[in-house]
């Protein structure tokens, strides 16, 4: 018998100063069992950051071609692609020829990934933004982490505060953009 999927619910008050996104989010988010917790702590901060009209989560591994966020503009354009971890250059390379503006959040040291984006054919590589979360950060809020969460996050001058139970903790994401990225 298959295993099934978790779900988790996260009530998260937005206060982003530095993109000037004032909002309370309801998700729900459906964990696949092959889905690490580090995982979905990652998907759920960037689908919270990249926040805007017509964002939603993606059908996950019932569909491996499509982004796991993403945002449409007129006739079905990909407007944003989001991706999380370390996607292969040949994903990234498919996303960058079907999405106007594609970024990738990891939770991993992004060395190995800049790399690939700057060796590796992928199609507009020099405009794929990569967002590093620390991954202590990302374990601290995976070990806070239950069936219904209610977050509570600021972005302030870069740097990203996120209230769970009265506790605050913070980091400063490492955004690497553009040709300067790669060199």
């Amino acid at each position: 018998m298959a295993l099934s999927a978790t779900l988790f619910r996260f009530e998260i008050g937005i206060s982003d100063v530095d993109r000037g996104v004032y909002e309370s989010l309801a998700l729900r988010v459906a964990q696949h069992p092959s889905e690490t917790d580090l995982y979905l702590v990652t998907r759920v901060l960037a689908r919270v950051l990249e926040h805007r009209d017509g964002l939603a989560f993606g059908k996950g591994l019932s569909d491996p071609d499509a982004a796991p966020i993403s945002a449409l503009r007129d006739a079905g354009i990909i407007a944003l692609w989001v991706d999380i971890g370390h996607p292969k250059p040949e994903r990234l390379h498919k996303a960058s020829k079907r999405a106007d503006e594609v970024c990738v959040y990891t939770h991993r040291a992004p060395a190995s990934l800049l790399a690939d984006l700057a060796s590796a054919k992928i199609h507009r590589a020099d405009e794929i933004r990569v967002v590093a979360l620390e991954p202590d950060f990302i374990a601290d809020l995976a070990e806070r982490l239950s069936r219904i969460n209610r977050w509570d996050m600021l972005r302030s001058d870069g740097v990203l505060y996120v209230t769970v139970d009265d506790e605050t903790l913070t980091t400063t994401p490492l955004i690497h953009e553009g040709r300067a990225a790669l060199e």
